[in-house]
């Protein structure tokens, strides 16, 4: 209460005072239509919801994931295809030197309260990253893929029974190489039915 009077929400695109993301801005940013039977994201990469994304991610303002979480199952909560309790929400994993540097991975965080909501189950330690890369950012088409190559493995610690459905969890969906690249690491491990569900695309 008293960090909010001294520091007061504000819409982090119009200002407006008393939440991160006001309902007038939310309507604003357009549904994302691109999708196909295995990809699904729920909003173009624009206005309030693109820098509540930049927010979070670099701006360590981890206090906006409650906000955004709330407007993801607005939408989810409407679409057959990711309603079903057997999924089994798996956030793309950071570098642990990363992470350590960042303090938290935002995907972690918006994840584990994305999946309580959703009554799905949340495994964040099935995948992990094995080596540091430089990150994806301003990285184009091939390099970027090169750059993705051989960074995941499966945790064999970590037991989930391969029937349920993976639903890898990411904030945006770029070209497609990090998601490709855990997709492919889960197939090699029997993993059958794997889809993924990003924020914004």
């Amino acid at each position: 209460m008293i960090l909010n009077f001294l520091f007061p929400k504000a819409c982090l695109e119009c200002g407006k005072e008393g939440r991160y993301i006001c309902s007038e801005c939310y309507c604003k940013v357009r549904p994302c239509n691109v999708v196909d039977s295995t990809n699904f994201s729920i909003f173009k990469y624009e206005g309030v919801i693109r820098r509540a994304i930049i927010s979070l991610k670099y701006k360590f303002a981890y206090d906006i994931a409650d906000e955004l979480v709330g407007r993801l199952v607005t939408s989810l909560i409407n679409n057959k295809r990711l309603t079903s309790s057997a999924h089994c929400l798996v956030p793309v994993p950071l570098h642990w030197h990363r992470e350590n540097w960042r303090g938290f991975n935002q995907t972690e965080i918006i994840g584990e309260k994305l999946a309580k909501k959703m009554n799905w189950k949340y495994h964040p330690n099935l995948l992990f990253r094995n080596k540091q890369t430089v990150p994806q950012v301003g990285l184009k088409g091939l390099v970027r893929r090169n750059n993705i190559s051989g960074v995941f493995s499966v945790n064999p610690n970590d037991v989930i029974c391969t029937k349920y459905s993976v639903l890898l969890f990411d904030d945006v969906y770029t070209t497609g190489s990090t998601i490709n690249e855990a997709k492919k690491v889960l197939l090699e491990a029997g993993f059958k039915n794997i889809k993924s569900l990003t924020i914004a695309r």
